[in-house]
This record gives C-alpha cells, sequence and structure tokens, in this order.
C-alpha cells in the first residue's frame, strides 16, 4: 500500500514527458503510457542520483571551500557510492528524490535563496512527510547563520551595547560570572572576535560542556528576537509550508498516508541508537580507529568528573532504551527480504544480553559523531541535527536503513574529514558491499510459499 505523498509520480510524469518526443521520433511511441514502462521510470532515480551528485558536491564546496574544486568532485563520487543510497538508484523508490529535494533545499537556503529553498522544501513533503522536520532544521539554522551575519557585517553600536547588556543581565541572573567578562568584551560586529568565538568552539569537548551550550542559545536568541521582523519576513516561506503541513495534520487526522494501522506512531527510541552505530560504521575510516578512540579518551581526560559523568549516563540511558524501549515490527520479523530482518536476528536477538553488549558501541559512535561534527560546526547546529534525527526516526516503528539515508548525508557533509587514504578506503568499502548486495539481489533470488513471484535480498 502507497504510505507517501505522490511527489515521486508527479516528477516521473514530468520526465516521462520530456522523453517523449524522443522516443515518438525513434521508435512511434503513440502515448504516455506505453512509454511508462518499468525500466523508464526506474530511470528517474538514476537522473535524480546524477542531480544529487551535483549537489553533494556543489554542498561540499560550499561548506568547506578549502578541499578545492577537484577534491569535491573526488569525495561526491565516493558518497554516491554510499551502500543503501547506491542500491535504491536503480529501484523504483522515494529515497533518491526525497535526498534531492532536501540538499536542493538546504543548498539554496546556504545561499540565501529562501524563497526557492522554501518551494524546494515542499516539493521534499511531497516526496516523504517526515521531510518537514528537514525543513525545520535548513529554516532555523538559515535564521540563525541570518542573524549572526547581520551582526558581523552591519554595524550599529547602539544596538549592539544594548544586546550585550540584555546577555549580561540574563548570565548575571543566572549566576554564571566566569563568563560575564568575555561576553561583555564581545563585539558582535567585529568578525575578527566572531572568528575566535567560533574556533574556541571547534573542540569537540565544548559540545558536552552544558553552560557553554546554555550561553550559545541565550545570544541565539537575544539576537533573533532583536531582529525578529527581518527574520519573519525572510522566512516567511518557510512558515507558510510549516502552516499548510499543518492544515494537512488536521485533515488527515495524523502524519501517516495509506496503512495507518502498520505506522502507528511508536516511542522508538532505539532508533536513534541503530542511526548512530549505523552512520559510525558507515564511516569506519573516520570512527573506529586507535587515534579517534585515543582523541575522545583525552577530551574527556579534561575534565574526569564530568566526562565520567556523561559516559555513565549515556551508558545507563541507553540500558534503559535498548529494554523498554526496542521495538519489533511484524513487518521486520516477517519480510526476510531485507537485511534488517537477519540483523535483528541474527545480531540484536542472538542472545537475550546482545542488545546489552551492544550499548557501549552504540554510545561511542554516538559521542565519536558529535565529536567529530563539534570540530567544524556550532554547539547550536550539533543540537539541532540531533533533535532533528531523533524526531524523524524515534516515532518510525519499523527499523528501515533508508531512514537514516537523509541524516547520514548531512552528518558526511558537515564532517570535516580530508584524509584522502581514509576517503579510498571508505569507497573500497562501499564498492564491496554495493556488489555483494547487487550479486545477491541479481543472482540469489527465492520463493515463498504462500505467494507466488520472485523474491530478492535488498535493504
Amino acid at each position: 500500500m502507497i504510505t507517501t505523498p505522490p511527489g515521486l509520480y508527479y516528477v516521473s510524469l514530468a520526465y516521462v514527458a520530456s522523453l517523449f518526443p524522443g522516443m515518438w521520433l525513434i521508435n512511434g511511441v503513440q502515448s504516455l503510457s506505453q512509454l511508462c514502462s518499468t525500466t523508464i521510470l526506474r530511470s528517474t532515480n538514476v537522473a535524480l542520483t546524477i542531480i544529487c551528485s551535483i549537489l553533494v558536491h556543489d554542498l561540499l564546496v560550499h561548506l568547506r571551500p578549502s578541499i578545492g574544486e577537484r577534491r569535491a568532485s573526488f569525495y561526491a563520487i565516493l558518497i554516491s557510492l554510499y551502500p543503501v543510497h547506491w542500491f535504491f538508484t536503480f529501484l523504483y523508490y522515494t529515497d533518491i528524490a526525497s535526498l534531492t529535494a532536501v540538499l536542493a533545499m538546504y543548498l539554496a537556503s546556504l545561499k540565501k535563496r529562501f524563497w526557492v529553498s522554501a518551494i524546494l522544501g515542499a516539493l521534499a513533503i511531497l516526496f516523504r512527510q517526515t521531510n518537514v522536520v528537514w525543513v525545520i532544521f535548513v529554516a532555523a539554522n538559515g535564521a540563525i547563520k541570518y542573524a549572526e551575519d547581520f551582526y558581523e557585517t552591519k554595524s550599529f553600536p547602539g544596538e549592539n551595547e544594548q544586546l550585550i547588556q540584555e546577555e549580561n543581565n540574563l548570565l548575571t541572573n543566572k549566576k554564571r560570572t566566569s563568563t560575564f567578562p568575555s561576553l561583555r568584551r564581545r563585539k558582535m560586529n567585529n568578525s575578527a572576535n566572531t572568528n575566535k568565538l567560533r574556533s574556541s568552539e571547534s573542540s569537540g569537548y565544548s559540545h558536552f560542556h552544558s553552560p557553554g551550550i546554555i550561553i550559545e542559545i541565550l545570544d541565539i536568541t537575544l539576537k533573533l528576537w532583536s531582529l525578529k521582523w527581518k527574520v519573519l519576513i525572510a522566512f516567511a516561506p518557510y512558515a507558510m509550508i510549516l502552516i499548510a503541513f499543518a492544515a494537512f495534520i488536521i485533515w488527515n487526522r495524523g502524519i501517516v498516508l495509506g496503512a495507518k494501522e502498520a505506522h502507528v506512531v511508536s516511542p522508538h527510541f532505539a532508533q536513534l541508537l541503530y542511526f548512530g552505530l549505523v552512520s559510525a560504521a558507515a564511516l569506519a575510516p573516520f570512527h573506529f580507529t586507535p587515534h579517534q578512540v585515543a582523541k575522545l579518551c583525552q577530551l574527556f581526560k579534561r575534565n574526569k568528573v564530568l566526562g565520567s559523568f556523561l559516559v555513565f549516563a549515556a551508558l545507563g540511558t541507553s540500558c534503559i532504551i535498548v529494554h523498554f524501549f526496542s521495538i519489533a515490527h511484524p513487518y521486520l520479523l516477517a519480510d526476510n527480504r531485507h537485511y534488517p530482518f537477519y540483523i535483528w536476528r541474527k545480531v540484536i536477538q542472538a542472545h537475550s544480553t546482545m542488545k546489552y553488549i551492544l550499548v557501549p558501541l552504540y554510545v561511542y559512535s554516538w559521542f565519536s559523531i558529535i565529536t567529530i561534527l563539534g570540530e567544524s560546526q556550532k554547539r547550536a547546529w550539533v543540537l539541532s541535527f540531533v533533535l532533528c534525527v531523533a524526531l524523524v526516526l524515534i516515532p518510525a516503528p519499523l527499523i528501515e536503513f533508508r531512514y537514516f539515508t537523509i541524516p547520514f548525508f548531512l552528518l558526511i557533509l558537515h564532517s570535516p574529514a580530508t584524509e584522502n587514504s581514509k576517503w579510498l578506503v571508505l569507497g573500497l568499502l562501499y564498492a564491496a558491499v554495493d556488489i555483494f548486495t547487487m550479486a545477491m539481489f541479481l543472482f540469489r533470488p527465492f520463493r515463498w510459499e504462500h505467494e507466488a513471484g520472485v523474491q530478492r535480498f535488498m535493504w
């Protein structure tokens, strides 16, 4: 049963219509229905994958201009080999179109083309409802960047002094005297000081330091409040989309389309743990190395008390999650075509203690992800990313690696990894997995006794 909006079908119709004149001349095709073969429809995703790779290249150049065009092209090709993304390039699923629309929306926002970005966000929602979360993510981070850029490029001393005084008053009320002098000295229209601030925040450890993130959120809140009318006008297109989506939820009596009984919103907190481990494993040359382990240990040694508290709190919370909030959806247990079926049975459920044994890996993966992101992104960005990943994944009762694709691409795009040797190893690993999964799909078909037709292994 169809459970997503019809965006892919609209795009396919436009794609087939664009092919019709040429096919009419070459093969004498008389109608669009004759052209709507399985092969032609699947080729829609091939075309979208090419566009997606171009967007990845452009995003890399925009986000990390120091790597250059040639290296960005190299990275974009390797990222396109990411096994789940590559596999569904050749099938007629919404994942490729959904990812392409989200990346296009993000790139347009980074270039401050907010109306274009909002339109692409609406298109992304037409591919998959949960993309509304990524619309919020793009709009929120776009608004924060808009406010920060305003104070960096404009010089209004009176307003800046007033804003700084408001920050200091708030921090005084909270008795955070240790950070008061640094905030008083900061001038938001001074780009040099801003760069120093960003540099100080680049440490991964700082993302685990709660007073720091509270100060940053207060700073952002005050900036946005002082520019509230400018921000509201600039980001009105996103607001219109969110209002329209809220109206859809009211009209549809929920976010789910189609088989609502099979896609009931559930507190599946374990999804967040699965995403962390799968994403870190998919970037194993950067996360599971002695150097990365040593880096994390060194970061926690800077403050042993806080570091120990964070580790034990994360371990305890994860144990509670896997015990009470691990959901085995009926589809997961019944459909042996998909690899999660075997991972669930042969790994997670291999023994009653196995799900607890995996907890340290879950915790390490998330600490490693946050640390690496913290080397290039501010705390607010990292926090918003984690929250949006949670909003997308936790309500989903079914474990599907396809659901991880968009956050994974955002993660890899913002990871400041530039070692060519590690990227090459990553590409070789992706190619090996791609060959294996495609060989299983093509050459190891099987049949179900209760249903006619050939079944195939897939993600």
